[in-house]
């Protein structure tokens, strides 16, 4: 028996107690049979709601919609849930506030929601409720960023890493191997941002005379990545490289660059690599970006994997997405 199924028996085994009590007292009073007649139909009614007409209810926690990239995950989730009429998402954005987040999802939990997809907006903070939700047994997809610990169903995401490594060896490879170079950062609790930093300096620690002379935090957005660069041109009059985690915080480096005339002396290198005239794939062509690494959303493939949990199949652990590098 699935978790619904689970779930309408708890609810009618429930329903039948309070009907048995309540026809007790009933079976003696002159309208009874009415009361008792009245009451099964309730009953029935409720039993029969939406887990057993075959719908489920999807709580989905977006940690911000202030980046592209995770506008662009909520309409692959949006597109692929079409596709399954069964399942009815609802969505919360935590607006890059782990409070809110947190909320958003003990909310989820009062609607009885039958499984969770979360992207966390950091690590810590959130791992507590989603801690919680699984150990109530509701099934959980981790999307994108993970959580502390393995207390999930299932986590989605591309290995941040590994990308990290690639946008090294690409540094490395348009510097020659010797250069100064701004390093922006996303929000320092998120894995993504940890591991893009980390498999980037992994890589240019075999290279001594790379310099990482700058790195700001921007927290993913672009105007923030625009004035932390506005610093770092003004605190370094030679920059050959930027690499910042994600497209956003690169384009908002290379619009500060060319502010002050001083984009033609650096390379911008970014992550997420997103199609459409604002994605790091148009900015690639335009010659604002040196390379962008595609970072897939993985919205398609979470609301698959939820599609079989709700049915009973097994969902491997780990889904690790592959990635690319994209030039000119």
């Amino acid at each position: 028996m699935g978790r619904a199924g689970l779930r309408g028996a708890a609810c009618a085994s429930e329903l039948a107690d309070y009907a048995w009590r309540f026809a007790s007292r009933s079976l003696h009073s002159p309208r009874g049979p009415l009361r008792i007649t009245a009451l099964a139909f309730v009953c029935l009614t409720l039993a029969c709601g939406r887990h057993q007409t075959g719908k489920y209810l999807i709580g989905f926690s977006q940690a911000n919609l202030g980046e592209p990239w995770r506008v662009a995950m909520n309409a692959d989730v949006a597109a692929r849930a079409k596709d399954f009429p069964e399942l009815e998402i609802v969505y919360a954005d935590a607006q890059q506030d782990n409070a809110k987040q947190v909320a958003d999802v003990e909310n989820f939990l009062r609607q009885k929601i039958d499984l969770l997809i979360i992207s966390p907006n950091e690590a810590k903070p959130l791992t507590p409720v989603v801690k919680r939700a699984f150990e109530q047994g509701i099934p959980v997809i981790v999307l994108d960023r993970e959580i502390e610990g393995e207390t999930y169903t299932t986590f989605i995401g591309a290995n941040n890493r590994e990308i990290g490594h690639a946008a090294g060896e690409y540094a490395a490879e348009l510097l020659g191997g010797k250069g100064d170079v701004v390093e922006i950062k996303g929000l320092p609790g998120s894995t993504p941002a940890r591991d893009r930093s980390d498999g980037f300096r992994e890589v240019l620690a075999a290279y001594p005379e790379i310099h990482i002379i700058h790195d700001p935090v921007a927290n993913w957005l672009r105007e923030e990545a625009m004035t932390q660069m506005e610093a770092a041109l003004a605190a370094h009059p030679h920059i050959d490289l930027v690499y910042a985690h994600n497209d956003p915080m690169a384009v908002g480096a290379y619009l500060a660059a060319r502010a002050k005339g001083r984009d033609t002396e650096m390379k911008f290198i970014g992550i997420d690599g997103l199609p459409g005239l604002d994605g790091g794939r148009q900015a690639v062509a335009d010659g604002k970006l040196a390379a962008t690494f595609v970072y897939p959303t993985g919205g398609k493939e979470a609301v698959e994997s939820a599609e079989k949990i709700l049915h009973g199949e097994q969902v491997p652990h780990r889904v690790t997405l592959s990635t690319e590098r994209i030039t000119k």
